[in-house]
């Protein structure tokens, strides 16, 4: 029986990156996601509740986020590539 416990790997975003990296949107900071923050959205991907600016619902896990400075808005990290879409972007309200 399979185990519903997902692994994941850390997210491996290089240093001089995230440094230069900016909300598209807004052009604040952004710094990486806790890994609690990341558990509780991937619940609610896994429940279907999860949408992005969009409006359109998040279906694959999260490996990681980038956290925008006023924490109103994650841009989603897959495959240690940050999605800086501003459509990509998860609104945070009520998840923090």
């Amino acid at each position: 029986m399979a185990d519903h416990a997902e692994i994941r790997r850390p997210v491996n975003i290089d240093k001089d990156l995230l440094a230069i990296l900016c909300c598209p949107d807004t052009k604040q900071d952004v710094s990486l996601a806790d890994d609690a923050l990341i558990a509780k959205l991937n619940e609610a991907v896994t429940r279907g509740q999860l949408k992005n600016k969009a409006s359109k619902p998040v279906t694959e896990p999260l490996d990681g986020g980038l956290v925008r400075g006023d924490r109103k808005i994650l841009y989603p990290i897959r495959e240690d590539i940050p999605v800086m879409l501003i459509e990509e972007g998860i609104p945070l309200e009520g998840m923090v």
